[in-house]
């Protein structure tokens, strides 16, 4: 028997997660399917921001670096993630960009395995992981060496003793392709390299140990699930064990053992605050940390058991709704193997996903071919899973993906 709108709404009813909704500010008749892309407005942060714009910035001045937290937010909203991906207080730091933070520590990897000189990374990672990897090895004489997903572990034992680090991401961009942390962190140590993972689409989806998996080295963005915001601080991890001996290429100031001491020669800071560089860009700073008080008391095991529902749910109405629409799995089938995202490819993915989103769903592309579902449990109701996959059936039975104004391409897909 097909699902019904009303099972749905029984899932939701059942739903031990489902007061978290109250925690965002959505709006009104749209259902949003791309927080893996950029996360919703939590409710508590406009009152936040405006606090920090006009007291601790347009009263407190300069003050308010000492008197309202601002120098020390780095850690302590590093402190916050820690809780969400396994990792110990002192062991995550909120600064710059994914790709700083990827330089920074891929260049720290090679420094601390000298005499070793290939990377192994994915053909299919995130462009932006490619691109920094292969510049680092660039720049250091290095080799980078990107392999299909089904030869990760080959590529691993093939490097042998040359190997100096393994960069991954954890969930993939564009399928929602899920990789075993442990296991691939185990082969990587068996080989004597260093392990860094990109944490972008599993942190704040999943449970996460980075600890108790004896990952090295991380990252990972603020603006996907965490919801800090557009163009939100990254962050950067650095297992304890590793942090005296780290060192990274962009030695500014803020990195500093005594940055208030002005002295003319570098010394690094003794823990995690080694890999900031300089001053943060505060507001934005602000805003993440606000974000991830949304997920106090929250059970993070609840938010996977319901991402892989939601996905499993997902699949399944839309092969009920649209046989023979030329849709095609894009994901993986098996829940365990899949991040908190599901994509299905068609030939005219971009036009299709422009016309949904003009009714009111918002999802998001990649190319070539690929329509992306992202699936952020805290504020996303089962039975706007049954809405979506129906305005996605009218939209292909009507057509109404084959309009001009629906395959012109906008700069951000």
């Amino acid at each position: 028997m097909a699902i019904s709108r009303r099972d749905c709404e029984t899932m939701d009813a059942r739903d031990p997660l489902r007061a978290q909704r109250d925690k965002f500010t959505l709006p009104e008749g749209v259902i949003y399917l791309d927080g893996n892309s950029l996360g919703a407005l939590p409710r508590a942060l406009p009152a936040r921001m405006r606090l920090a714009i006009e007291q601790e910035w347009g009263h407190g001045l300069i003050r308010s670096w000492n008197a309202a937290g601002w120098y020390t937010m780095p850690r302590s909203a590093g402190d916050k993630i820690a809780r969400l991906i396994g990792a110990e207080p002192g062991e995550v730091i909120v600064c710059d960009s994914i790709s700083v933070n990827l330089f920074k520590l891929l260049a720290a990897a090679l420094r601390a395995r000298p005499g070793r000189k290939i990377i192994v990374s994915e053909r299919a990672n995130f462009p932006t992981d490619a691109y920094i990897t292969q510049s680092v090895a660039n720049w250091l004489g290095a080799e980078a060496r990107f392999a299909a997903p089904e030869r990760i572990d080959a590529a691993i034992r093939e490097a042998g003793e040359s190997l100096a680090a393994v960069q991954l991401t954890h969930v993939n961009y564009r399928t929602g392709r899920r990789y075993d942390m442990a296991r691939i962190t185990r082969q990587a140590h068996e080989q004597g390299a260093l392990m860094l993972w990109d944490l972008a689409h599993s942190a704040g989806a999943m449970p996460l140990e980075l600890g108790n998996w004896g990952v090295d080295l991380a990252v990972g963005c603020g603006y996907k699930y965490l919801n800090g915001g557009p163009g939100a601080p990254a962050y950067a991890y650095v297992a304890r064990r590793h942090q005296a001996a780290l060192e990274q290429p962009l030695t500014g100031w803020h990195g500093h053992a005594a940055p208030f001491d002005f002295a003319p020669e570098y010394v690094a800071a003794p823990g995690i605050e080694r890999l900031l560089a300089g001053t943060s860009p505060q507001l934005s700073l602000i805003a993440l940390d606000c974000a991830l008080d949304a997920f106090e008391g929250v059970d993070m095991s609840q938010v996977r058991a319901k991402s892989e529902a939601m996905g499993e749910l997902f699949i399944t109405l839309l092969e009920e709704q649209l046989p023979g629409e030329g849709f095609t799995l894009a994901s993986p089938r098996a829940a365990a193997e899949r991040g908190s995202q599901v994509s299905f490819a068609h030939p005219e993915g971009y036009a299709i996903m422009q016309a949904l989103i003009a009714r009111g769903v918002i999802g998001d592309f990649r190319a070539p071919d690929v329509l992306r579902f992202g699936f952020a449990v805290l504020y996303l109701r089962y039975a706007e899973l049954y809405d979506a996959v129906t305005r996605l059936a009218e939209v292909m039975r009507q057509r109404a993906w084959d309009r001009a104004e629906f395959k012109s391409r906008k700069a951000v897909t």
